[in-house]
């Protein structure tokens, strides 16, 4: 096990380490609210982060487990390939954007943007999210157990969100969508990898692209 005290050591230490050596358990102690903190892992580290983070942290993530025991600041995730990220607080804005694969999990809320074109990675907010969140989302699974800000899925592609408690508002070309029984297999596959087992699946609904802005009509206008 490697071991990071980051009044000691400096984020350049720890990402050097991440990003090079054999994969094993690593933890880090006193974040401080430090930026870009374990960005760019390449291997299948179990990295544990005791305290917040600031900026970006567990960017560009490949294959890791990252969990935060604290809060995230923004950024969080942001162009993510695969592994696993969690936070038993809460995330600042843009929550995983443009990340392409694997797990994000927020245990609190999500600010504003969280998913901002998305490109493949599954969340799960036990929390809230706040205003434009999904927006131009082009692939992958967002799950909010509980309320969703304006413009929820604005300019959204193929992506799949699913929300339990109230959405103030959709975005352009973002609609309710039928909940088939695929769906809710997948809604519960998503929950249970999240370690989230107190909702039931009829307790959401999805949303999705009214696939009205793929091409421009005339007919449309109004939706741009």
């Amino acid at each position: 096990m490697a071991s990071f005290d980051l009044t000691d050591s400096t984020v350049r230490e720890l990402n050097k380490h991440l990003h090079g050596s054999v994969s094993g358990k690593v933890t880090v102690s006193n974040p401080g609210g430090k930026h870009s903190v374990a960005v760019g892992a390449t291997d299948a580290h179990e990295v544990e982060i005791n305290g917040n983070v600031g900026y970006y942290c567990a960017g560009m993530n490949a294959d890791a487990s990252i969990v935060v025991n604290g809060h995230a600041g923004p950024g969080l995730a942001e162009n993510m390939m695969s592994g696993r990220v969690h936070v038993t607080g809460s995330a600042s804005q843009y929550c995983a954007a443009t990340a392409h694969g694997g797990l994000v999990v927020i245990e609190g809320d999500a600010s504003s943007r969280c998913g901002i074109s998305m490109k493949g990675v599954d969340i799960v907010v036990k929390g809230s999210v706040g205003h434009m969140s999904a927006f131009m989302a082009q692939t992958g699974r967002l799950v909010v157990c509980g309320n969703a800000g304006d413009a929820l899925g604005d300019s959204i592609y193929e992506a799949q969100l699913y929300v339990r408690g109230k959405v103030e508002s959709l975005g352009a070309d973002c609609e309710e969508k039928e909940m088939r029984a695929e769906h809710k297999e997948t809604l519960q596959t998503l929950l249970k990898s999240a370690g989230i087992t107190e909702y039931a699946v009829d307790e959401f609904k999805r949303y999705g692209s009214a696939r009205k802005l793929y091409n421009f009509n005339i007919d449309n206008a109004s939706a741009y």
